[in-house]
């Protein structure tokens, strides 16, 4: 993805709250992206953070009051026509109630109510503060005004309790930033469009301890799922056990550990969404019988009975309607043979081949080597990539089968 905030101007506003110590990473992020990064702090945040640490940052003077000590009146007309998006991190119930209700003490507020750019709040209090009526009726009124809300997070608190209040951390406000603007530019025919993804391995249970599974991590749907969204997708990815995340705005994460889990989840959207990428290494079998305890070690072989799994991708292939199908296949032999047969039976637009022989591509890698095969008779052939840009290669041939 092309650097989206290269060159853009950001007002980022600090209120009183002890979460503003968070700030500095975000600034030196928004920076070091090439951004232009304008610091107000109300008064309060000066118990916080020094207007010192936030200059040298931003590499700009930071302002709190209407006129500097020269007698120069700090423009807040000004300051709001410059910027191309304005955010309040972090929101103090303080703030934010003078937001809901236009209150104007500061200069922070000033510069809020001329602003005719997105303004994007990242509010930040205790639990039980955060959960007050008032609190969420607040929300409600700001983002009626068109303000975009960036939600607390839940974890430990200034007041040393756990609960849901927690400023949402750096690089997650970082990426709503990222993505308003990558979007904003976007021409993608992705924009707007519903994609369903699904990725890594499933698990299938044995009993309490053990299961059947595979080496798949995740990576290249997870990878699939971070490049739709930049391309100003709504991306519902739905993934078997796996150690990644991700914090992408345009993301919906839906966990699961079963192949018969996956299948529910999956036609929970499927009949809404305009793309479904299956890059999931769903298990073909399960046990037949799952024992509730756990299964001791006998002296003699032991045997477990294993039962289709449903196809996920077959049954998706009948019921498609409107939606572009993509399949991937994983082969270790006769590999074109088998994704061409799969294209064909399963009733695909388009299948990924990735083959375990090619050095570089495979469970767990960082890279991959893929062939794009479309039921047109088309195929495509690509060098090893990193996964990161192999989903930008196969959301490019779907872009092409969209228009």
């Amino acid at each position: 993805m092309a650097n989206s905030l290269q060159g853009r101007k950001v007002l980022v506003g600090v209120t009183g709250g002890i979460a503003a110590y968070k700030i500095h990473f975000l600034i030196r992020e928004l920076v070091k992206n090439g951004a232009e990064v304008q610091v107000i702090m109300t008064e309060d945040a000066h118990q916080f953070v020094t207007p010192l640490s936030l200059s040298t940052l931003s590499r700009k003077p930071v302002y709190t009051d209407f006129y500097n000590t020269e007698g120069t009146w700090n423009n807040h007309v000004d300051l709001a026509l410059w910027v191309d998006v304005m955010l309040i991190a972090p929101c103090t119930a303080n703030t934010l109630a003078k937001m809901a209700t236009g209150l104007c003490d500061n200069l922070l507020q000033a510069t809020y109510l001329s602003a005719k750019c997105p303004v994007f709040v990242a509010p930040a209090m205790d639990l039980d503060m955060y959960a007050h009526p008032t609190t969420t009726e607040n929300l409600k009124k700001i983002e009626g005004f068109g303000n975009r809300i960036i939600p607390a997070e839940e974890g430990e608190l200034a007041s040393g309790l756990m609960g849901l209040g927690r400023m949402a951390e750096p690089e997650t406000i970082f990426r709503h930033l990222q993505q308003f603007f990558s979007t904003e530019n976007s021409k993608s025919l992705l924009k707007g469009k519903k994609i369903l993804i699904t990725a890594g391995p499933t698990f299938e249970p044995i009993d309490p301890v053990r299961f059947i599974g595979n080496h798949s991590s995740g990576k290249m749907g997870f990878a699939l799922a971070e490049a739709a969204a930049d391309r100003g997708a709504e991306v519902i990815l739905i993934t078997g056990p796996s150690s990644l995340h991700t914090t992408h705005p345009n993301i919906s994460l839906h966990a699961v550990i079963s192949a018969k889990e996956m299948l529910e989840e999956v036609f929970k959207y499927y009949e809404n969404v305009d793309v479904a990428i299956m890059s999931a290494a769903v298990a073909d079998y399960t046990p037949k019988y799952y024992s509730d305890q756990k299964i001791k070690k006998k002296e003699q072989d032991f045997m477990i009975e294993l039962v289709k799994n449903p196809d996920i991708l077959k049954t998706m292939g009948e019921k498609k309607s409107h939606q572009l199908l993509v399949g991937f296949a994983l082969e270790t032999q006769n590999e074109v043979e088998y994704a061409k047969s799969k294209l064909v039976q399963k009733n695909l637009d388009l299948i990924i081949l990735n083959s375990l022989q090619d050095s570089g591509a495979g469970f767990k890698r960082d890279t991959n080597k893929i062939s794009i095969f479309t039921k047109e008779g088309e195929s495509k052939v690509f060098d090893l990539k990193k996964k990161t840009e192999v989903a930008e290669d196969i959301l490019n041939v779907v872009e092409e089968k969209l228009h």
